[in-house]
């Protein structure tokens, strides 16, 4: 497989200062190992994307990886605020953060119009809302053949995208099912694509309409078995519920935090991957 990399290889590699890095997958297959790779790497002035950011972006953004971020709601699921985040916003600590914040159609249809080499999506949407008035990226048009009033929001197309899914086989071909998010459109969409699988495997064996990502489309693929947790990945491994509600403790606190992501990432030896 000419496209398998080590996970630090690849975010050494693919990943540069002052990127657009979109990290997908939707209640599962999050990418928390790649993440906490470019937080050990030291990535700075990120633009972070993502429908949902959840915990690993407040990891990153607590530890100062991002100048920008475009999402669609930001929480820890099922336990309340992303901390890290309030505190680049509200407080600017470690640094201040800008933020374009959307709807999840509009993440969808801004990463489609990307993945069909489009400029900006339409869509259905906004229209009474006051988001609007304070994201300039959500703009109105008319449409050309009915008249009736649409939004329309700028592609997004970032320089790296990043997912976690189930196998890939050695010629770099990618598997994943479950719960699928937007992982597809932001392949499509990005310039670079970097993917942690939990296995590799001689023949994928995919079914009919399975969702697949060519290896023509794949930048670099990484072998992580448990790349995903403390999310879950279908078929292989749960959620790890605790964590999330412990985590709600560990973010209030910068002083704790820091401690905490000294010794469960900083300090950690990152994982090698391998066929």
């Amino acid at each position: 497989m000419s496209n398998l990399l080590t996970l630090s290889d690849a975010i050494r590699t693919h990943l540069h200062q002052g990127d657009c890095v979109a990290l997908e997958g939707f209640t599962h297959l999050i990418p928390f190992a790649a993440g906490h790779e470019i937080i050990r790497q030291e990535k700075r002035d990120l633009t972070l994307v993502r429908m949902t950011p959840d915990v690993i972006f407040d990891q990153m953004i607590g530890m100062g990886c991002a100048k920008r971020l475009v999402f669609s709601w930001g929480g820890n699921p099922g336990v309340g605020s992303l901390h890290r985040l309030r505190d680049a916003v509200e407080k600017h600590f470690p640094h201040p953060i800008e933020i374009d914040e959307r709807s999840h159609a509009a993440m969808t249809v801004s990463y489609t119009a990307a993945a069909a080499g489009l400029p900006f999506g339409v869509m259905r949407g906004f229209l009474g809302s006051d988001l609007a008035q304070y994201n300039p990226n959500i703009k109105f048009i008319d449409c050309p053949f009915t008249g009736e009033r649409l939004a329309a929001v700028p592609a997004i197309r970032p320089d790296v995208a990043i997912i976690h899914a189930q196998r890939a086989d050695r010629a770099g071909n990618v598997h994943l099912w479950g719960i699928v998010g937007v992982q597809k459109e932001i392949a499509l969409a990005a310039r670079k694509v970097i993917v942690t699988v939990e296995e590799i495997v001689d023949d994928l064996d995919a079914p009919a309409n399975a969702c697949v990502l060519p290896a023509w489309v794949v930048t670099a693929v990484c072998h992580v078995p448990g790349g995903a947790a403390p999310s879950y990945a279908h078929g292989y491994y749960d959620r790890d519920n605790s964590f999330y509600q412990a985590w709600d403790e560990v973010s209030r606190d910068r002083e704790n935090f820091q401690r905490w992501m000294r010794e469960n990432v900083m300090d950690t030896v990152p994982v090698k991957g391998g066929a």
